[in-house]
Order: C-alpha cells, then structure tokens, then sequence
C-alpha cells in the first residue's frame, strides 16, 4: 500500500491505494528475456554471455540481468535458444540475409527449445531484439513486451543506457 499527496485548493490530503502488480505478479507467470545475437565476437570459444562484444548487445544483457527474469536467452542464427553459460565459438551466421522460409524454420526450432524451458502461451517474453527475430515467434506468445521496438541502432542505445540507469 504506499500513501499519495494530492493538493487541492491550497490543502494537502493524504489518501492509500494499491499499486496494481504487474501482470507477472498477478500469475505467478514465468518470465523471460529473449536477446538478439550480435557479429561482434570474440576469435575463441567462449560461454554466450561473453562471446557477443558489441555495446548494444552488453547493454542488452545488463538491463535484461536488472530486470530479474526467471530466465534469459540468447536468440541466436546458428543455435537457435542459446543460454548464457552455453560454451560456443564464433560464428558467421545472421538472419538478416535469411530467406523467410529459412527464418520460419529457425522460429519454429526455437518455440521448440522454450517448451522444453516452459509453455510459451503461459510465459510473459520480453524481447530485446529486431523484428527479424521476433515476427515468427510472436504468434506462439500472448504476454510480450518489446521496449525498443521501432527505435534505431542508436535509439536503442540510448533508451538501454535509460533504461540501466533506472533505479
């Protein structure tokens, strides 16, 4: 219950309300953090967390880590649902010269790997990646947010490095 302040006609009056859970809070739902691979890399074998240099994906990950999902992944072309201590090495694999029927085919081997993890239409998703690598996942789930969607490279940074920084 927290206590609000309102001044009306020069008085203050204190009043109590709830503040509505989120909608994880309300069902106990699972949550999950789905982050987009990115080219830079590290030359050697390296657990996924580590393997992927580049600033958007870093900041990706920390506001992904600050938001304390029940799990996070690593959305990557080669592996599909990567988790973060997976051992791999580098790679030249992106789905953005993929053909949509080759894409349809990574979604589906994706949604595939999350129902061993959990039932995705009973799983809040948060994704932190481009629409190349959320259009055939979608469908499969009911509770999404995307919070850079629509922003440009250096948008989504800026809003990332926002979003950190909260407290």
């Amino acid at each position: 219950m927290r206590i609000k302040t309102r001044v009306r006609n020069g008085k203050k009056k204190n009043w109590t309300y709830t503040k509505k859970p989120k909608m994880s809070e309300q069902t106990d739902m699972t949550r999950i953090t789905l982050i987009a691979c990115v080219g830079q890399k590290l030359p050697h074998r390296s657990k996924a967390a580590d393997l992927y240099t580049s600033t958007l994906f870093k900041l990706s990950l920390q506001y992904a880590r600050k938001q304390r999902p029940d799990h996070i992944f690593i959305l990557s072309a080669k592996h599909g649902l990567l988790p973060l201590d997976t051992e791999i090495y580098p790679y030249e694999q992106t789905l953005s010269n993929m053909p949509s029927a080759e894409i349809r085919i990574w979604a589906d081997g994706v949604i595939e790997q999350l129902r061993e993890v959990c039932r995705p239409d009973e799983t809040e998703f948060t994704f932190l990646a481009g629409e190349k690598y959320r259009r055939y996942l979608l469908p499969y789930m009911k509770h999404k947010k995307i919070p850079l969607q629509g922003l440009r490279i250096g948008e989504q940074l800026q809003k990332l490095k926002e979003l950190c920084d909260e407290r």
